[in-house]
């Protein structure tokens, strides 16, 4: 098939399918976090996902509780956020002082989990690491080549989708959109942070 006609028939596809407005309504830019892309950013076949809407829900900030490996977490962000928390007296990291428990960060959502995450990352700078823990087990927090974080991280949200029906639900009325985040890049280049490339991924598995 040729490229334009392709191209064409991929705007038709797009353009047949009715999204919410809701998801492309413009906000001001006045008083936006400098971290934010906003829904009107979307470009034609694409959209943000916004915590400003429903799709928020597919944040890994968002309280959508799961239970992966017998254990219960609050959102993605928790599990992700307390990695970089001791596990038991054995681990080097456990002299360090930290606010949380690990099974405290691991049942917080939001910036909550986010922030205890940074205090974390700081103590791992602090100690000289750039590795988290999931049951013992050692790994590279930000690695280029997808390793054992990505997988524990994909599954995750695998489980987040399986358990969660509205999640599901939002994930499969985007339809053909392209997604994209809702903020900007945090300074690592791992898949595991393209949270909106494996929504996709996962779009194309449940369809």
């Amino acid at each position: 098939m040729k490229p334009l006609l392709l191209t064409l028939l991929l705007s038709l596809n797009l353009s047949a399918q009715t999204y919410p407005q809701e998801w492309f309504q413009p906000v001001p830019l006045e008083g936006a976090p400098s971290w934010e892309i906003l829904p009107q950013d979307a470009g034609p076949g694409e959209v943000i996902l916004s915590k400003r809407n429903e799709l928020g829900i597919l944040s890994n900030f968002a309280a959508t509780p799961f239970v992966y490996r017998g254990v219960t977490y609050a959102s993605i962000e928790g599990f992700w956020q307390m990695m970089k928390y001791p596990e038991g007296e054995s681990d080097i990291r456990s002299p360090a002082f930290f606010p949380f428990t690990r099974e405290q960060v691991a049942s917080m959502t939001a910036f909550d989990a986010k922030n205890a995450g940074s205090i974390g990352e700081k103590i791992m700078a602090d100690l000289g690491i750039n590795w988290v823990t999931f049951e013992g087990q050692q790994m590279e927090y930000c690695s280029l080549i997808p390793k054992l974080h990505y997988q524990l991280i994909k599954e995750a949200m695998w489980e987040k989708l399986q358990q969660n029906s509205e999640v599901k639900r939002i994930v499969l009325a985007t339809g053909n959109l392209k997604l994209r985040p809702d903020h900007h890049a945090e300074g690592c280049d791992a898949l595991e942070w393209k949270y909106y490339e494996i929504w996709m991924e996962f779009r194309e598995m449940i369809k």
